[in-house]
């Protein structure tokens, strides 16, 4: 068998072109779940009249962090923040994977663990509602709607909007794969 040296080139040019065009394939894949992400959250937001709403997105066994949120005012901002570590545990874990939804109009009236009304005090949270996202390998995030300027009367169409955002973010193709 004879080697054409310059089909062993050819070879060796194609496979950094291949990893480039795989590179730029995950980055378009990963702007256009941003994009979904930030269009939902800013809609709900609008939709809603509240103050925040935020993606909670778990990176790993129940751990996660605020990736992304839409805010009325640059105060509201919690980008980053994560979950008290003591409160979200496998039950809550588990209540949110079975699809639980969670509307507390006052959190000052709301019958919840200290420590969850500590955590929420300290985001400048009064109201909370909170949508799982569910894909078919477990809880993908949470998308959280937080009125921080006084309680707020959440309405079963405020809690449909919430879920139907959920079940768009759940269902993309680049959610889905990332």
């Amino acid at each position: 068998m004879q080697i054409h040296p310059h089909s062993e080139l050819n070879h060796s040019r194609d496979r950094p072109e291949q990893g480039l065009q795989n590179l730029l394939h995950r980055l378009v894949k990963t702007m256009q779940r941003d994009e979904l992400v930030r269009q939902t959250t800013n809609q709900l937001r609008k939709s809603l009249q509240v103050d925040r709403v935020v993606l909670y997105y778990f990176y790993s066994q129940w751990q996660g962090q605020v990736t992304f949120e839409s805010l009325s005012s640059q105060e509201f901002s919690i980008l980053g923040s994560t979950g008290p570590d003591d409160c979200f545990n496998n039950e809550y874990a588990a209540l949110y994977l079975a699809g639980r939804v969670k509307a507390i109009a006052d959190i000052e009236l709301e019958s919840i663990q200290p420590c969850h009304r500590d955590f929420l005090r300290n985001l400048q949270v009064r109201a909370n509602l909170v949508v799982p996202i569910v894909i078919p390998r477990g809880l993908w995030g949470l998308l959280v709607a937080h009125h921080c300027q006084g309680p707020h009367d959440w309405s079963s169409s405020d809690i449909e909007m919430m879920q139907t955002g959920a079940q768009t973010l759940a269902t993309d193709h680049n959610i889905l794969e990332s």
